[in-house]
């Protein structure tokens, strides 16, 4: 017998046009949709045959009914406790009890996942303030929010400026605080939307209070009685009146921010309209979750359990791509409609893909690290691994029709193709830019202003290590040097001079300590003077000569006026990350072509792999504003890298041929080790296991 408290109220049509019936289990306060064909074995069920009851709504209705389709009324009635309790099957009611609640392990699952907390029972409350609040509702307060959101968006756009200046300085923990505040207020209102529209239509609203999302809280309001009407343009306005009353909110609180004067009400109004537009745009509005965005989509569709039925159309779909099954679809839908709720499904599982991956890594981040790794575990568990394991299980049901089928064979051939090329180790091609110099140059400059006396050599020359590469002349240490001399052959005649009386010691000791001041300087202009004639550190040949420099032309400090570069050969210079290091190691090949080059390809070989990473980029020419492609941050007048790097020497092995005597960028292509990219993935895994292990 059914339960005597069951009512059973009159639906809304469907999709295809036929009726249906809303069972309401006052006790729990849950609705169950039920068809037509469930609707008149219902209403013969006091027959308690199953046999009479299909052959009464056969004699009297179009339906054509078995006992089969009685006991899936009778399976679907049993399961979610509808039926009156037995005498003798009050042990077997327990057990399936049981067996729904699960394990202490499963409960305490579910309940980390989701539950509420009820705080308020806010039905009598809203009776008496529905008045007022019918005021916000009416057509002429929608036309002065739609005004006010113009105007305050002008203001806006006229003040850009300031908004976005403003935007930035609420990054604060001050400004962090005052949006906690205003999000708080803003769901608060947001879930009495939802409450007074259902009251306005007249359903009970029995609860407000917290749901917790893995652990994260959320205002919620139970509108279950909604399912009670049967206009779905009715349950749309429930399920839109949250996100309307936050627009309504942000679009007040935008007019406010452009209207008041500089001070806490302004700061408070952008805090409100920023928080308004974050919130409903990026959460509520989303028909992906399980939020106002989905029921909102899903009554305007008019298909109550749009996620299931979108899902159960998508997976039939996989199975006749992969085995071409030929089963019967789930639901019939127009064409294009089917198109639409399959695409639905698969960005809705992407999207919680990336949401319940982000979810997980926060947990574990935020928690302490043994219980952030075991619900880590659990959300990708239950969340994405358990909806997978399910999905295997139906294959493995359908196995004997799956491997008749030809399209399986296809399908399996295709798999064993995508794996072997996951596990074959395949060349380790790496690719950077990188800079090509040479390992000994010497720039040489003018080391003050000076007149160039003699450049004996050309472009090209070779200089043996200590032979002048120039002669400069620089007038005033030469006249400082003259003066010096001067001075100490005067202390020199003055100290040999002295007597040995006791007035003479006196001044001979003073002359000697001026004298040793002045062969000191002495010394020092002599040095000086040594730097306008410099030589060859090492052998090599002169490159970047100035054609038009000429003995007697006068040069600025610092003027450059040849590079020497060394007979050790090339190098080139990159960095790379630690997944490319491990892939390399001195002997690598590569190699090298410059970008603005003849275009000529350098053979190269890796010389020398930096153990620490690198805090400073030195070169500049590398980094990614440059044309580089390290990734960099400007601090202190610094390029910081964004990502641990490390530098990596590579030897030049083939001549340079018109490159020499300059610096060059260019790609580099090294060959490290051959690797398969499942071992890749699986090595990165492993390491990630490793490194966060350590407690």
């Amino acid at each position: 017998m059914l339960r005597e408290e069951l009512a059973l109220l009159p639906g809304p049509k469907l999709a295809d046009g036929q009726p249906s019936w809303t069972l309401h289990d006052p006790t729990r306060n849950r609705f169950f949709s039920i068809d037509w064909l469930t609707f008149e074995v219902l209403r013969r069920w006091s027959i308690a045959d199953a046999e009479a009851i299909a052959e009464s709504v056969s004699q009297d209705s179009t339906l054509h009914l078995g006992v089969d389709d009685i006991e899936q009324v009778s399976r679907f009635l049993g399961e979610n406790q509808l039926l009156q309790a037995r005498p003798g099957n009050a042990r077997q009611q327990a057990e399936r009890l049981s067996k729904a609640r699960g394990s202490r392990f499963k409960w305490l699952l579910h309940h980390y996942l989701f539950f509420r907390v009820p705080l308020v029972r806010p039905d009598a409350w809203l009776g008496r303030w529905q008045g007022l609040a019918a005021r916000f509702s009416s057509r002429s307060f929608a036309l002065l929010t739609l005004a006010a959101l113009l105007l305050g968006l002008t203001q806006v756009a006229r003040h850009w400026e300031h908004f976005a200046a403003s935007l930035v300085d609420t990054f604060t923990w001050s400004g962090l605080a005052a949006y906690g505040v205003a999000l708080i207020v803003v769901k608060l209102l947001h879930e009495l939307g939802h409450a007074f529209t259902a009251k306005r239509y007249g359903c009970r609203v029995p609860t407000m209070g917290v749901a917790f999302l893995v652990l994260w809280p959320m205002a919620y309001t139970d509108t279950n009685e909604t399912w009670r009407l049967t206009s779905r343009w009715q349950r749309l306005r429930i399920a839109a009146a949250g996100i309307v009353t936050e627009l309504a909110v942000a679009a007040w609180a935008t007019l406010a921010w452009g209207l008041l004067p500089d001070g806490e009400l302004r700061s408070a109004a952008f805090v409100l309209a920023t928080t308004s537009w974050i919130a409903t745009l990026a959460i509520n509005a989303s028909p992906f979750m399980r939020f106002d965005g989905y029921f909102i989509l899903s009554d305007w569709l008019d298909m109550p359990n749009l996620h299931e039925r979108s899902f159960a159309l998508a997976r039939w779909k996989l199975r006749e791509w992969l085995f071409d099954l030929g089963e019967e679809r789930p639901e019939r839908f127009a064409a294009g409609k089917e198109r639409a709720l399959i695409v639905f499904a698969w960005v809705t599982w992407a999207y919680r893909l990336v949401v319940f991956l982000g979810i997980a890594v926060l947990v574990y981040h935020f928690a302490v690290k043994a219980i952030g790794i075991l619900l880590f575990v659990v959300e990708i568990a239950w969340f994405i691994l358990m909806p997978i394991r399910q999905e295997l299980r139906a294959w493995q049901q359908r196995w004997p029709a799956i491997r008749r089928r030809r399209r399986s064979l296809l399908t399996f051939l295709l798999l064993t193709l995508l794996l072997a090329l996951a596990l074959v180790p395949w060349p380790g091609r790496i690719s950077a830019s990188g800079m090509l110099s040479p390992v000994a140059v010497w720039p040489v400059h003018a080391p003050g202003p000076a007149q160039l006396a003699e450049m004996p050599h050309a472009e090209g020359s070779l200089v043996a290590a200590g032979e002048p590469i120039a002669r400069m002349v620089s007038p005033t240490l030469l006249a400082r040097r003259e003066t010096a001399a001067a001075q100490l052959e005067r202390l020199r005649w003055l100290a040999a001079s002295a007597s040995f009386g006791s007035d003479s010691r006196n001044r001979l000791q003073s002359a000697q300590e001026e004298l040793a001041t002045a062969e000191a300087e002495f010394a020092g202009l002599n040095r000086e003077l040594a730097r306008y004639e410099p030589s060859a550190p090492f052998t090599g040949r002169l490159y970047d000569l100035d054609p038009d420099l000429h003995p007697g032309q006068w040069l600025a400090d610092k003027e450059r006026l040849a590079l020497l570069v060394g007979d050790e050969g090339y190098r080139v210079e990159t960095y790379l990350d630690e997944e490319a290091v491990k892939r390399i190691q001195p002997g690598s090949s590569a190699r090298f072509v410059t970008d603005g080059g003849d275009g000529t390809v350098l053979q190269l070989r890796v010389s020398h792999v930096d153990i620490d990473a690198t805090r400073v980029l030195d070169d500049g020419r590398l980094a990614a504003q440059t044309g580089g492609h390290v990734l960099v941050r400007e601090r202190r007048g610094q390029l910081i890298p964004e990502h641990g790097l490390y530098r990596v020497t590579l030897a030049v092995e083939s001549p340079v041929g018109a490159l020499a005597g300059q610096s060059w960028r260019g790609t580099l292509v090294i060959h490290g080790e051959r690797e398969s990219l499942a071992g890749r993935y699986l090595r990165n895994a492993l390491s990630v296991l490793l490194r966060e292990a350590g407690f």
